[in-house]
């Protein structure tokens, strides 16, 4: 762990990559770094995991990337660093007339920041958070605002396909020990985001106002084992100390000769004591084959309300799995499947916390204009590779709801569109603009922009809502995407579109670009 006089640098304004501060000071030595620009953050794809892939993204991270840069300026011990820096030739890299600028200006107190609110359904193309600022700052903020933005929402979107394959049962996130280093608390929050209901990493819960949850160890067993004593002493030692928050894990030697029976017993003599235990935990074998066993061994002891932990490299898939082969074995052996399968907890970590398969989401950060006297002028990225074309200009994003009430296209409009007024959508691809979809009026029940004001000035004009309160935009949100969308394997491509105008503005930014 970096010692905290470190971390006030590698935290704090220098959490940047080496050519933003290399532009910033050419931006400087050409007059251009107090020019007023704008850029966009999106992705271009969902997240896709190999043997399956998502349908939508939920958006994580904002206000943490605020607090950050509220409480983030340049300090004199970061301006000593860059001067060290040396070229090739050995000269200073950084100049003391832009370093001094820095020093004065190294701080986002000028920064507007619009942004789609947390825990919306999101989908590629479609501005996610939008900086206007003075050209070198809005430079610099480049790298942090990637990096917090795109991680929190990756893991939230796994998080939300979790808690829609488990049919809304509980699951506990249980990833930090595999995490990739501190990143593990950031990644804790985008999963409480996404859907996860508690998590075992004790200090971001309490920070984020959770209960942490966790049961033991195999080491509590096999500690016992050693100095002679019994599995039943093990699990009796751990009921007496904790009689109503009483998690069994019950696969260290023998799940159904030892462990449940084992469990039961201690089941029993707590509940003849007036508390309520809670459940077992299954870490290993086939979780399906053992939860069935161990319902029918726990409803055989009267003990149906007895909870069954899941964990081992859990994902969507592997739940789906659970849960199918559950479904058609339980009535085998005299069970309500779905009686089984509500009792069901499931523990998720290495594959949450890592987003396993698709371990980073291709956020970028893109300039798309620039303000010239009183004009805003837009740029544009022209590709040889057409989805790496960009949409030009100050944008506005809209939901477009039909007549079920289901979400059925997102719209990227020019700032200044009015879309109230329209009586026909026409829908380009943002992409491929010769895809055309066109929605009549009467087709919509209503729309709603998705951009909101965050910063003006580098002061918050938005509050921040609690996370149980982003999770509610969460649900409402999947709860308005049609089910295909939401669908584990190959789900339905929800359509993201440009509008006419903005389409053509772009063709004649285009037209004018290739003409120099």
């Amino acid at each position: 762990m970096l010692k905290k006089f470190n971390q006030k640098v590698t935290e704090g304004f220098l959490f940047t990559d080496q050519y933003q501060l290399s532009m910033a000071q050419l931006f400087y030595k050409n007059g251009l770094h107090e020019i007023t620009a704008q850029f966009d953050h999106f992705f271009r794809k969902y997240p896709d995991y190999g043997s399956h892939k998502a349908g939508y993204c939920i958006y994580a991270g904002l206000e943490w990337l605020v607090d950050w840069m509220q409480n983030t300026r340049i300090t004199k011990q970061d301006i000593s660093l860059l001067k060290q820096h040396k070229n090739e030739k050995g000269k200073n890299l950084f100049h003391n007339d832009f370093l001094k600028w820095l020093l004065k200006n190294g701080n986002f107190d000028s920064v507007n920041l619009k942004a789609i609110s947390e825990g919306r359904a999101v989908h590629p193309y479609e501005p996610l958070t939008v900086i206007t600022a003075p050209l070198a700052i809005a430079q610099i903020l480049e790298t942090p605002l990637l990096n917090q933005l795109n991680y929190q929402t990756l893991i939230a979107t796994k998080a939300a396909r979790l808690k829609e394959i488990s049919r809304g049962n509980v699951i506990i996130e249980f990833g930090t020990r595999r995490a990739q280093d501190r990143g593990s608390i950031a990644g804790v929050r985008g999963a409480l985001i996404g859907g996860v209901d508690f998590t075992s990493n004790v200090g971001i819960s309490h920070i984020l106002k959770k209960t942490p949850k966790g049961t033991h160890a195999h080491s509590l067993v096999q500690l016992f084992l050693s100095l002679g004593y019994t599995e039943l002493d093990a699990f009796e030692s751990f009921a007496d100390l904790y009689p109503d928050d009483c998690i069994l894990l019950v696969d260290t030697i023998d799940t159904l000769k030892s462990g449940i029976p084992n469990a039961i017993k201690v089941f029993e003599k707590l509940i003849r004591k007036g508390h309520r235990p809670i459940g077992i935990r299954l870490d290993s074998g086939d979780l399906a084959f053992l939860s069935i066993k161990a319902a029918k061994m726990l409803n055989d002891a009267k003990l149906n309300d007895i909870k069954i932990v899941l964990s081992n490299e859990l994902d969507e898939l592997s739940i789906w799995q659970i849960i199918a082969q559950i479904l058609t074995e339980a009535p085998k052996e005299g069970l309500d499947a779905d009686n089984v399968i509500k009792r069901l907890i499931f523990g998720v970590g290495t594959n949450l916390i890592t987003s396993l398969g698709s371990p980073a989401l291709g956020g970028v950060y893109k300039l798309v204009s620039i303000q010239h006297k009183t004009t805003w002028n837009g740029t544009l990225k022209i590709s040889d590779n057409l989805e790496k074309s960009t949409l030009p200009g100050n944008k506005q994003v809209y939901r477009l709801y039909d007549n079920c009430g289901k979400a059925t296209a997102d719209l990227i409009c020019l700032a200044e569109e009015k879309i109230n007024s329209f009586n026909n959508y026409i829908l380009h691809h943002p992409v491929e603009e010769n895809i055309v979809r066109r929605i009549d009026k009467k087709e919509l029940s209503s729309f709603e922009p998705l951009l909101n004001d965050v910063l003006k000035e580098g002061k918050p004009v938005y509050k921040f809502p609690s996370i149980d309160e982003i999770r509610e935009v969460r649900n409402y949100d999947l709860e308005h995407l049609h089910d295909g969308v939401k669908r584990l394997i190959n789900p339905h491509y929800y359509h993201v579109s440009a509008s006419e105008k903005l389409i053509r503005y772009r063709q004649r930014l285009t037209e004018k670009i290739k003409m120099r």
